[in-house]
């Protein structure tokens, strides 16, 4: 992450070296259960999804946070069938 003063010009240069592979238009609602963030994501064409994203403390691995994860998925009836493994843009371009 870089924070910068004029996002408007950050964009057009990104844009003119990079190209633009699609544009995502979301409105996101962020909740906080201990460590873990929970982001509600409505997505224009896509609908509503949600994301777990469990912040590490130092002394923990990767295998503790998924753990954590797993147990909250339990919590809220999420089941491994229900998870996306790819970007919005994408399943706005057509992949699953």
């Amino acid at each position: 992450m870089a924070p910068t003063s004029d996002p408007l010009a950050l964009r057009a240069i990104l844009s003119s070296v990079l190209g633009v592979l699609g544009v995502v238009r979301k409105r996101r609602w962020i909740y906080l259960v201990r460590q873990t963030r929970i982001h509600l994501d409505r997505v224009e064409v896509l609908g509503d999804y949600l994301e777990l994203e469990v912040v590490l403390r130092p002394e923990q691995d990767e295998g503790e946070g998924v753990v954590i994860a797993q147990d909250l998925m339990g919590r809220l009836g999420i089941g491994e069938d229900d998870l996306v493994e790819v970007a919005y843009v994408d399943l706005l371009m057509g992949g699953r």
